[in-house]
């Protein structure tokens, strides 16, 4: 079971009220947009990404989700974010979500980006101020 102390960056991330599904818990799909969320802030806060003008973008290649305990609205969640490899062009990050203030994930995941250049959809190596970020969270 991931634990807090794993992760070297958080994401505060609150729930939503149309994120619980008909059994009253956040709806598995919904993790992956937290993850994503979480990613994606910390790229363009901290590396620096311009995801409107820039001409290097990640795409998602490959993604996984596993559930220990649920989450519902109003819980107030922090994703838990690492780097588990980091290659020329690719990363695959780790995840995990935990309610605020609890050790214990309630789900933990991960998925790979592939930065591409935007114009030809080809791979290209990672720009130095992102892989600069990125090698903060490798563990």
């Amino acid at each position: 079971m991931p634990q807090r102390s794993d992760y070297p960056h958080f994401q505060p991330i609150t729930t939503r009220w149309h994120d619980n599904d008909a059994y009253g818990h956040v709806n598995n799909v919904t993790y992956y947009s937290f993850f994503d969320t979480a990613v994606n802030t910390y790229l363009i806060e901290v590396g620096g990404l311009d995801i409107h003008d820039g001409e290097v973008v990640g795409f998602v290649v490959s993604s996984a989700c596993d559930y220990f305990a649920s989450v519902a609205f109003p819980d107030r969640i922090e994703i838990g974010l690492r780097v588990g490899k980091l290659g020329n062009s690719s990363v695959q990050y780790e995840l995990a979500v935990f309610k605020a203030g609890e050790d214990e994930a309630c789900a933990a995941g991960r998925f790979v980006h592939v930065f591409v250049d935007r114009a030809s959809n080809q791979p290209v190596a990672i720009p130095g101020q992102l892989r600069a970020a990125l090698e903060r969270l490798v563990v």
